[in-house]
């Protein structure tokens, strides 16, 4: 095996990025890039290779890769595989982020589904997110509340409403997601959202939506005629 260091100086990955920027690398030499270094047997480009050959190329499908996916390579330990999972998770909170910058007043359930999704449709548990809006429905923050099972996560009625008046606000929205892709929402997520509904009500605080979503979907309570 070629040593990266044996290369000529054009051709290694920080060299390449530096002369002529990191638009010009390769998926694979990107990685190489965060993980440092290979094995005795591969270099860090070709074990690059050999991950994104794990995730058949995808990156949408390497993003969903766990520590222990990273871990089942040769020459990735737990330092490259958390190196790994903190680089995807950056690429979530900034796709969140876009969401959010792009739409600072929420005036429909696709935007609020838009602001939320890039955290959830990766996982494989349910979490459940509040949007706290004021008065005229522009986003004071978000926050996930709580992180559940597979099938389902328990909403706390009483924290969602004590930080609604911690943080002023006049309106939420409620956000959880289904690992399943299945957005239909269960009885389960009826009674939790009456009971949400019904507490907010005493607080003077408006639930405007409550949003399931799913394999690039969303369900909507709201626009289903299921929250009055």
């Amino acid at each position: 095996m070629i040593k990266i260091k044996e290369w000529e100086e054009k051709d290694r990955p920080i060299e390449k990025l530096l002369s002529v920027g990191a638009v010009s690398l390769s998926v694979s030499e990107l990685i190489a890039i965060i993980i440092g270094s290979g094995t005795k047997e591969l270099n860090a480009v070709s074990l690059a290779r050999e991950i994104l050959k794990d995730a058949n190329n995808d990156l949408n499908t390497l993003r969903k890769f766990t520590i222990q996916d990273f871990k089942k390579h040769k020459g990735i330990g737990q330092s490259k595989g958390v190196k790994l999972l903190a680089l995807f998770e950056l690429f979530r909170r900034i796709e969140g982020q876009k969401g959010e910058t792009n739409t600072r007043q929420i005036l429909s359930s696709n935007e609020a589904a838009q602001i939320i999704s890039p955290y959830l449709r990766d996982l494989d548990h349910e979490e459940c997110w509040v949007i706290f809006l004021n008065r005229a429905n522009k986003i004071i923050t978000k926050e996930r509340m709580s992180s559940g099972g597979l099938s389902s996560t328990i909403v706390d009625v009483k924290m969602i409403i004590k930080k609604s008046l911690e943080k002023m606000a006049s309106a939420i929205i409620l956000v959880h997601n289904h690992p399943s892709g299945n957005i239909t929402p269960g009885e389960h997520d009826i009674i939790q959202t009456k009971k949400v509904k019904e507490a907010t009500k005493i607080c003077d605080i408006s639930l405007l939506d409550h949003i399931i979503v799913g394999n690039g979907e969303y369900y909507s309570f709201a626009d289903n005629g299921k929250i009055l």
